[in-house]
Formats: structure tokens, C-alpha cells, sequence
């Protein structure tokens, strides 16, 4: 027989339904933890007095009680100084300093503000002598409260009347808060003080320094704006951005700050020279300046017409991770007794070789400004094909090893893209496991076709991993995880493979001494390094950060190779569940 539920009777609170409701949690084999935390958090007490305060509220709501009297803190005086006026008994005295005890007297006034609906703030009378021009116009007085914080509006001077005009009401500031400050109105007193013939600089500095209340006499714009709707667009910032720095903003105290990488929502472009945006995940609700994506492709391009833009994309070609550092090296792609496919010798040139080449590869840059890049949130789906995860390392990282290393621990869950390779097959090889042989001739075509996402040459003989060989992984329904030169990357950020690309880098210590060690800060056995290594190695991460960091979801600084491989697994792992900032053009339908 099933146990029948309980019924609640009729006059059964929150709390009581909260309780009931713990009790009847029964334990689930799927879902375990899920009944664990539900039980954990109902069972809460701080939860437990928060639905006692509801019912508390809702019950006084009901009853809607009046008032006895609208001057309980006269009453209070009154007593007071009715019982000094004699001899007081014990009890008198214990009444008398609790009348007179700061702590009730506040709660008394509260009592009485609240009876008498006393919400409103008491604005000062007009003055006598409102100036003739205005006898016609509508005058508002405003009175703020702010604190330290930026009264969150500009101003402009009107070329053609003089005026002083509120130029914009920054999201989220006090004069927004308000709802009594709008774009387009005239204003002409601070505290008092007369602004009609100050400068915006010196209006601006007024109301900087004034603290606490802030008086402001306005005539309202004859249409006021409507308010300005919450903006659902998103965007990462590809620049760092400091407004302190900045000369042409109209406010640098009203510039928000903010670093590459950042998400930022975009609150209005009314402006089309500068938008109001809010650091997503920042505390502070007040939106600030940003320059706006066309206004700083305008002056990226004219700093590049002048020659002061500073080119982020190297002369010199980055150098990258190695595959591997012997020249001879053709190992299996064993680790840990897991055969791992195309784990093999990596086809990227030698370090000596790679600093030689001219024109190896594409063009490592974007043609494009770096300004700004729409986003929006996605979680993968049960039924859409997991996300490619591309690592890219600058040099001394050994993505390779980190790679076999996290697929070994889970081959059902992860794998990697079987290259093609015109290089014979061994006798112990099978045709699609470690390679795809190809001819000469096929492989050209192939690269021909742009069916690569790269391709390079080791010992005459070529290798190239497949857009084809990586479908056929994710047709597979595993997450496939490939390494590349950086120069891939755009042809693979496409809303079809949706990559999440890991920037791996070794933690390079700051000592200019040889080390006489014989571990490579990356991990592994490679003799000694010395500071031109480590030198080097500093400036390929500088290099790669610069030229492709704006492409680049995580950065993983490695410190060995077991605690970077836990590292790795768990960013794996979130992929899979968790929700993540993407281009809003690989989601859109």
C-alpha cells in the first residue's frame, strides 16, 4: 500500500507546509544528491524564520490595524517630563530610562512617521525672488541623497540658447534612481548656487563635492523621455579599456573600466559615441561609459592612419609548443598502456626549422578592429554534438603530452582527430586508427580544397588533421580535443564546432639564473634550461597572448603536468553541464 500523503489543514502557514514538505522527501537512487541538497536547504532554520516573518506580514496585512494615536513620541516626552517633576519610585526610574533611551525614542518616531503616512520629503519653499524669465516656465525643485558616489549625469552646453542641458542619465546612478532627473532638461541651481553662467567643468565639480542632500532647480524638457528599458545585449570586450586614460570621454569619473575578456551589458546606445554598460557579475548597479564599437573603430583606424597604433601582431612569427623535441622522434601514441589515435609525432616544424620558415601558415591576424563581440549564453543540449575543445600552448607548455594524458583517463569520453599522413604504413598500423594514408596526390588535393584545418611537412613525408576527422568524432557523440597553431583557430570558430579554446602556458619563474635542474618548468625530463630558454619561452606566451588572447576562453597556467591534467578534466567536465558566454552568432537559428 502507498502511504498516504498528509493534508494540510486549512489555517496551515509556510512554515508548516515547508516542514510537511522535508518530511515526505524520500530517497531516490537517481537523483541522490538532488534530495540531499532539497532536504539541506528546506531544512534550513534561517529559511524556517523567513516564512514566519511572511505569515507574520501577511497576517498584519490582513488584519490592516490603525494607528491608536499619530504622536506616540510627544506622548513619550510628555511622561517623561511628567515624572521629573517629583520624587520617583524604582519603578518610575527603570520607566523613565527606557522613555528616554535613544533606541525606543527611534522606534517611536518611526511609529509616528508611519502612522501619519509622512513618506515624502519635505522640499524648501520657493524663494521670493524666482527670476522674471521664469515666471513663465514650469520650475522643479529635486532634492537628492547620494553619498560618495557620482550623481550618474552629464551636461552639456546648448550652442544655440547657452543653457546648461542634462546630456545623459547614467543606468543605475542616483539621479536614475530618482526618476526625477531627465535627458534634456535645463538645469539652473546647485544648492542654491546659480550655474547660468558657470562652466560644465566648474558645474561639474559642484556637484562632485556635494555630499548628502543635493538640491537642483530644473526646467523639465518639454518632452521628457521615456525611461530607458533594460537592454538584453551582451558583449566581450577585446580591449582593456581605462576611462582615467582616456581624453575624449565626456566624463572620466562616469567611465567604466574594464579589462579583455570582460562581458559586458550594453544598457542603451542612444549615444552612437558612447554606450552605458554594467560589468556583468559586478556588485555595482550603476552602468558607466564605454566607447561605443563604431567610435573606437574610428579612432583605432585613425591612430593607425597616423602611425600611433601600436601593432599587436608581431613582426616575428610566435614560436609555439614543440610535439616533441628530438628530430628523430616518430613515437607510438601510447600513454599508460591506452592506445590513444593520432597521438602520435606531432607534424609541426622544429624549432629550428619554424624560426627559419617565412609564410609557413596563414596570417596570424584579423583585419578587423578589436573592439567588441556580441555573446549570449548557451548550454550544450542532450541531443546536440559536444563542443570541440582546442588547446593551444605557447612553448615549453607540451600540450601534447597534457592532451594524452586527460584522453588516456577516459577514452569513451574524449578522443582526438585521426590525421592523414602520406607517410607508409607500418606493418603493426591499421588504416584509420593511427593514420589516414592518403597518396601525394590526394593530400595536395585535399589541402587544395582547404579540407585541413593545418597541414605541414616532417620528414618529406605530410601530415594534416581533417575537418572530416573531426566530425567523426563528435558523430561519435565524444568531446573531441585537438591542438593547434593559433592560426587555426579562426577557420575552426564556427557555430558548427562551437570551440572552447584553452590557452595553455608553463609558469616561467622569474629567476634570471641558469637553472641547474633537469625539469623544464612545463614537466618533464629535457636537461638543464637555461634564462635564454626561459626568456624565451616568456616572450612566446607574451606573443600569442598578444596576437590571439581575444580568441581565448581560459587561460591554464601550468604548473606540472599531473595538477594541469586535473585542471584541464574539470574545465572538460563543466563543458558538458555547465552554461558558457559564446558568440550570439553560433546560437542564433
Amino acid at each position: 500500500m502507498k502511504e498516504a500523503m498528509p493534508v494540510l489543514t486549512a489555517g496551515a502557514g509556510l512554515h508548516e507546509t515547508l516542514a510537511l514538505l522535508t518530511s515526505q522527501l524520500r530517497p531516490d537512487a537517481n537523483h541522490k544528491e538532488d534530495m540531499v541538497f532539497l532536504k539541506d536547504v528546506f531544512s534550513e532554520r534561517s529559511l524556517g524564520y523567513l516564512m514566519k516573518i511572511h505569515e507574520k506580514l501577511r497576517q498584519y496585512e490582513r488584519q490592516s490595524p490603525t494607528p491608536v494615536l499619530h504622536s506616540a513620541s510627544s506622548l513619550a516626552d510628555d511622561v517623561a517630563e511628567e515624572l521629573q517633576s517629583g520624587p520617583m519610585s524604582t519603578e518610575e526610574k527603570e520607566l523613565l530610562h527606557l522613555l528616554t533611551s535613544p533606541h525606543l525614542k527611534a522606534v517611536l518616531s518611526v511609529h509616528d512617521t508611519v502612522a501619519q503616512k509622512n513618506f515624502d520629503p519635505v522640499l524648501p519653499p520657493l524663494p521670493d525672488d524666482l527670476e522674471d524669465e521664469l515666471e513663465e516656465e514650469s520650475v522643479k525643485i529635486v532634492r537628492l541623497v547620494k553619498n560618495k558616489e557620482p550623481l550618474g549625469a552629464t551636461i552639456r552646453r546648448d550652442e544655440a540658447t547657452g543653457a546648461v542641458i542634462v546630456a545623459r542619465i547614467m543606468r543605475g546612478g542616483a539621479a536614475d534612481r530618482s526618476g526625477l532627473v531627465h535627458v534634456g532638461d535645463e538645469l539652473r541651481e546647485v544648492n542654491g548656487v546659480s550655474v547660468i553662467h558657470k562652466r560644465p567643468d566648474e558645474i561639474s565639480q559642484l556637484l562632485s563635492q556635494s555630499q548628502g542632500s543635493i538640491t537642483l532647480k530644473i526646467i523639465p524638457a518639454i518632452k521628457e523621455e521615456d525611461r530607458l528599458k533594460e537592454s538584453k545585449v551582451y558583449v566581450r570586450a577585446l580591449f582593456d579599456y581605462i576611462p582615467l586614460e582616456d581624453k575624449a570621454t565626456p566624463c572620466q569619473e562616469a567611465g567604466l573600466p574594464f579589462k579583455r575578456g570582460d562581458i559586458l551589458q550594453v544598457v542603451t546606445q542612444d549615444d552612437p559615441t558612447w554606450w552605458q554598460a554594467k560589468r556583468v557579475g559586478d556588485s555595482n548597479l550603476r552602468a558607466g561609459l564605454v566607447p561605443s564599437k563604431q567610435f573606437q573603430e574610428r579612432r583605432l583606424a585613425y591612430r593607425m592612419k597616423m602611425g600611433t597604433l601600436p601593432n599587436p601582431k608581431s613582426p616575428k612569427k610566435p614560436v609555439y609548443d614543440q610535439g616533441c623535441d628530438k628530430e628523430d622522434c616518430d613515437c607510438e601514441g601510447y600513454f599508460n598502456g591506452q592506445y590513444i589515435a593520432g597521438l602520435r609525432r606531432s607534424f609541426r616544424l622544429s624549432r629550428k626549422d619554424r624560426q627559419g620558415s617565412s609564410g609557413e601558415g596563414s596570417d596570424p591576424g584579423d583585419p578587423d578592429f578589436l573592439t567588441y563581440e556580441e555573446v549570449t549564453r548557451y548550454q550544450q543540449r542532450p541531443n546536440e554534438r559536444p563542443r570541440l575543445v582546442v588547446l593551444i600552448g605557447s612553448l615549453g607548455a607540451r600540450i601534447n603530452e597534457l592532451k594524452q594524458r586527460v584522453i588516456a583517463e577516459n577514452p569513451h569520453r574524449f578522443a582526438v582527430a585521426v590525421p592523414h599522413t602520406t607517410r607508409p604504413k607500418k606493418p603493426h598500423e591499421k588504416e584509420g586508427v593511427e593514420y589516414h594514408f592518403v597518396t601525394k596526390q590526394q593530400f595536395d588535393a585535399d589541402a587544395l580544397n582547404n579540407k585541413f584545418i593545418e597541414h605541414g611537412e616532417y620528414k618529406e613525408n605530410q601530415y594534416g588533421t581533417s575537418i572530416e576527422a573531426i566530425r567523426s568524432v563528435q558523430a561519435k557523440n565524444k568531446m573531441c580535443v585537438v591542438d593547434v597553431q593559433p592560426e587555426a583557430l579562426k577557420r575552426l570558430r564556427t557555430a558548427e564546432f562551437k570551440p572552447y579554446v584553452i590557452f595553455v602556458k608553463p609558469r616561467v619563474p622569474e629567476s634570471r639564473r641558469r637553472r641547474s635542474a633537469a625539469t623544464s618548468p612545463g614537466g618533464g625530463d629535457h636537461g638543464r634550461v637555461t634564462d635564454e630558454d626561459l626568456q624565451e619561452m616568456r616572450q612566446s606566451a607574451i606573443q600569442i597572448d598578444q596576437q590571439y588572447g581575444h580568441l581565448v576562453d581560459r587561460v591554464l597556467i601550468k604548473e606540472d603536468s599531473a595538477s594541469a591534467c586535473t585542471e584541464l578534466r574539470g574545465i572538460l567536465e563543466r563543458l558538458e553541464r555547465e552554461s558558457f558566454w559564446v558568440p550570439v552568432s553560433w546560437v542564433r537559428t
